[in-house]
């Protein structure tokens, strides 16, 4: 890269606007504006983003050093992110319903076109996660590009400095004297705990310097935050599922790759009832309805550890891990997983029986037991009595057409079309049927199903938590914290004193907060005969 050269002789990176040596201005701006206060960000060094601007690599560099581009992409993140909590996302919708619906059915054409765009899964999607991403180049690159500099700079800066440098200060003095007290000064200085160097009958004094890398530390914390979210979409690291599970049934648990298993042995749920509590409570619980506050409810379960290789369509082989009460606040881990008790629905329909008869003579031929999950299609009677499902609607409703339909797989509401075949009725009759009614076709019926009754089961809602990602996230959030007070509560303050001819020059810079900065050189030069440094900003 080409050298500029200063008058003291120093070489300079090119697109440095204060000598790194002496802190001439050497740059054609700084020139032309030579009655202006000097440009102190990032000590005028040199930045990548300001000198190289040729090759692809170049523009891509600069691209995401911009402040503005970062703060367009935090803008945009933001509106994303609203986006995404208008309606509820996909993970907090009911799970016995499918998501297209559920969005038609509760918001309309809104929330139809809501689900078509994606954002009901928006967290995920590829487009928002390019989004974090392009924030944590922008951090990245916007960070080494002024960070980079800032430092080379302050570690090398000299201690005697060029007097405009020094007259270019916010804070400024000249004094006609021949009479300094370097030693006393240092003295001062030191007390104050300024760290002071001394060149050539010239003083440095600095403090605080360590706060002008704050937002550093902060970008430190937000690119660390940013990589734990986006590790959360790579598999095995984070998991957040709902597994229903049905009294006397064992589930596969989402997210162990088929490893363990789950038994509800059984659930529980207890009530609030007016003579069992306190009379404190009485009052409320007449309000609420008595019986109907829910104080408790659990899920007995056992856990299970499938052993060998996963064989599909074959029986797993489970060894039982250990027994446990699953409660709110009280959930069942192991590993890195943790299940919580969430939600719970009482009496589902399980298993549907029906009966054969004779339509006129009201004779059974025999029953036929349905399971609503997993239902059979051919039931043999026997004597040459058959029953065949031809359609099963798990839950039944007629749809604008007044064509029977189904809303869901879960059986809410289930219906069946049977074919009924008999000695006398080889061709089959056909009969429709759903809970507590029986719909013929037209044409008169020999025979018909007739609905006997319904088994129901308790099913328990857990939630499957794992996440490798909350200590990343934690250490991300930490260091950000440390940025943010590092920055906030400390300041960078610099003294210079130097004596030119038969005058003496003092300029004070600080990142901030000047007012306190003037008031300590008021202290520090008491009682001395040097002029007290003003506020040159007050004069532009």
């Amino acid at each position: 890269m080409d050298k500029v050269q200063c008058e003291c002789g120093h070489a300079n990176p090119k697109g440095t606007h204060l000598c790194e040596a002496c802190g001439n201005p050497i740059s054609d701006k700084e020139t032309k504006e030579a009655k202006k206060l000097l440009d102190m960000k990032y000590e005028g060094t040199a930045r990548r983003s300001q000198t190289y601007k040729k090759s692809i690599i170049d523009k891509i560099w600069n691209f995401f050093s911009s402040v503005k581009v970062g703060i367009w992409i935090i803008v945009l993140l933001l509106i994303a992110s609203a986006l995404g909590t208008v309606f509820p996302q996909e993970m907090y919708i009911p799970p016995t319903v499918t998501a297209s619906e559920f969005y038609r059915d509760e918001y309309g054409i809104l929330g139809q076109l809501y689900y078509d765009l994606g954002f009901h899964n928006l967290y995920g999607s590829w487009w928002y996660m390019i989004l974090v991403a392009s924030l944590g180049i922008s951090l990245v690159i916007a960070s080494l590009d002024r960070f980079v500099p800032l430092y080379r700079a302050l570690k090398k800066q000299g201690v005697t400095r060029h007097d405009t440098f020094m007259k270019r200060q916010r804070l400024f003095s000249s004094t006609k004297t021949n009479d300094v007290h370097l030693d006393e000064l240092k003295k001062r200085l030191m007390s104050r705990r300024y760290n002071v160097r001394e060149e050539n009958g010239s003083l440095l004094a600095e403090k605080g310097r360590f706060s002008r890398w704050g937002p550093y530390v902060n970008h430190c914390g937000l690119i660390i935050f940013l990589i734990g979210a986006m590790l959360r979409s790579v598999p095995g690291m984070y998991v957040d599922e709902v597994l229903w599970v049905r009294e006397g049934e064992t589930e596969v648990i989402p997210g162990t790759s088929g490893k363990y298993y789950l038994e509800n042995k059984k659930f529980i749920m207890e009530v609030y009832e007016k003579e069992n509590e306190k009379e404190v409570f009485e009052d409320a619980i007449t309000r609420a309805g008595d019986g109907s506050v829910v104080k408790n409810f659990q899920s007995n379960v056992v856990l299970y550890e499938r052993k060998g290789e996963i064989v599909h369509g074959a029986k797993p082989e489970l060894q039982e891990v250990k027994e446990a009460e699953i409660r709110v606040n009280e959930p069942l881990k192991f590993e890195s997983f943790a299940l919580y008790q969430v939600d719970y629905k009482l009496n589902e329909l399980n298993k549907m029986t029906f009966s054969l008869i004779d339509k006129e003579t009201e004779e059974s031929f025999g029953q036929i037991t349905v399971d609503l999950l997993n239902p059979k299609t051919n039931y043999d009677l026997g004597n040459g009595y058959k029953v065949e499902v031809t359609t099963y609607l798990p839950d039944f409703y007629f749809n604008d057409e007044g064509v029977p339909a189904t809303k869901t797989s879960i059986p809410n509401n289930p219906a069946f079309v049977f074919k009924m075949t008999t000695p006398e009725t080889p061709k089959g009759e056909t009969s429709f049927v759903a809970i507590q009614q029986t719909i013929e076709p037209s044409g008169d019926n020999k025979y018909k199903m007739k609905f006997e009754g319904v088994e129901t089961k308790n099913l328990t809602a857990l939630t499957v938590r794992k996440d490798l990602t909350l200590w990343i996230l934690g250490v991300g959030g930490a260091i950000f914290m440390i940025g943010v007070i590092q920055g906030m509560y400390w300041n960078h303050r610099r003294i210079w004193i130097k004596q030119s001819g038969d005058e003496v020059l003092i300029a004070g810079h600080t990142n901030k907060n000047y007012y306190a900065l003037q008031n300590e050189l008021k202290v520090l030069l008491d009682g001395t005969s040097l002029t007290i440094p003003k506020d040159q900003k007050e004069k532009e």
